[in-house]
C-alpha cells in the first residue's frame, strides 16, 4: 500500500462525500479509490467509512483519523513549500473565489496586479455570488461579504466595511410618490439582490430611531449586483447597494441617494480561507496584498 496516496484518497473521499467525486478529483478510477480505502481499513483493522447505496457515512474512528490525516498531509505539504518558497519566488497555483460584481469591479484588478508581481504563480479566479464549499472545491482563498463564520474549519480576516446606499434614478423619482421616511418604501418599486442575507428586510437608523422595512414582494429580484445597478439606472426602482458599486453613477447623477439621513448597515467584506492554509506562503502573501490594497485606497 502506498500510504501517502491512500491517505490523500481517504481525505478527498471524506471531503467530497463520494468515491466517484474523489476519483474525478484525483484522476483515478473508482476501483482504485475503493482499493485504497479497503487497504487502509485493513491496515488499521477498523472501518473508516460505512458505504450504502445512497450515501457514505464516516465512522467515529474515521472522523478522528480524518482530522489527524489532514494535519499530517498539510504538514508534509508545508514542508515541501518551505523549501520551494525559500527563494521568495511564489510558485505553484492559487485558487481564489470572489463575488461576481465585486470581482469585476475591484478584485480582478487586484489579482492582475498580484499576478504581475509573481509571474511564476498560476492563478484561477472563480467569480460567483453563490457561497461554495472552499474545502470541497479546493479554493485557497474566498472574498466574501457577511458576518461570523459558522464553520470551524475556516478562518477569516476582515477587509473593510462597505457603506450601503439607498438610491434610484432621477427619472424614477420624478414620476413616483415622494419619499420622506423608510416606511414609504412599501409604496415604491424596490429592486432586490436575492443573495443578500437580508434581501427583503431593509434596516435603517437615523440617530436614535430605527426602522425595519419588510418587502414582501420586490418589483425585480436578481442575483447579481451589476444587473441590479443597471436596472435602477434604467428607472425601474429603488436599490440598496454598496456605494462601491455606484460611485461613478452617483457622480454622473445617473443615480441619486434618497433618504440620506437614514443610514443602512454597512456590508462587511472578509477574506476567508481553510484553516490548514494559514501557513501557506502564497496564501499569506495574497492576503497581505489585498489588505494593503484596501487600506491604501479610498473605495467607500
Amino acid at each position: 500500500m502506498d500510504k501517502i496516496r491512500a491517505l490523500n484518497v481517504f481525505r478527498r473521499v471524506v471531503e467530497l462525500g463520494s468515491f466517484k467525486g474523489a476519483a474525478e478529483d484525483l484522476n483515478l478510477s473508482k476501483a482504485a479509490i475503493s482499493k485504497n480505502i479497503n487497504e487502509l481499513e485493513d491496515y488499521l483493522q477498523s472501518p473508516l467509512i460505512n458505504r450504502t447505496t445512497r450515501k457514505l457515512h464516516i465512522t467515529e474512528n474515521g472522523q478522528l483519523y480524518y482530522n489527524q490525516v489532514c494535519n499530517v498531509l498539510d504538514s508534509l505539504k508545508h514542508a515541501d513549500l518551505s523549501v520551494i518558497e525559500s527563494s521568495h519566488t511564489l510558485k505553484g497555483s492559487l485558487k481564489i473565489s470572489a463575488p461576481m460584481s465585486l470581482g469585476i469591479i475591484e478584485i480582478n484588478p487586484i489579482v492582475c496586479a498580484f499576478m504581475a508581481l509573481n509571474p511564476e504563480l498560476s492563478i484561477e479566479l472563480v467569480m460567483s455570488d453563490q457561497y461554495i464549499d472552499l474545502i470541497e472545491q479546493g479554493v485557497d482563498i474566498a472574498i466574501r461579504g457577511g458576518g461570523e463564520l459558522n464553520n470551524s474549519s475556516l478562518r477569516s480576516r476582515k477587509l473593510i466595511d462597505m457603506r450601503r446606499v439607498l438610491c434610484a434614478s432621477p427619472h424614477y423619482l420624478a414620476q413616483s410618490e415622494p419619499l420622506t421616511t423608510p416606511d414609504d418604501l412599501i409604496k415604491h418599486k424596490c429592486l432586490i439582490y436575492s443573495f443578500s442575507s437580508s434581501a427583503r428586510r431593509w434596516l435603517f437608523k437615523n440617530q436614535d430611531q430605527i426602522k425595519e422595512v419588510e418587502l414582501s414582494q420586490g418589483a425585480y429580484v436578481v442575483n447579481n449586483g451589476l444587473a441590479l445597478k443597471q436596472t435602477a439606472c434604467l428607472g425601474h426602482g429603488i436599490i440598496l447597494i454598496p456605494r462601491l458599486f455606484i460611485r461613478d453613477e452617483l457622480e454622473k447623477k445617473e443615480l441619486v441617494e434618497v433618504l440620506p439621513e437614514w443610514k443602512a448597515g454597512n456590508h462587511s467584506l472578509y477574506m476567508v480561507y481553510p484553516y490548514h492554509k494559514e501557513q501557506s506562503h502564497k496564501v499569506r502573501e495574497f492576503i497581505d496584498f489585498v489588505v494593503n490594497h484596501f487600506e491604501n485606497k479610498n473605495i467607500l
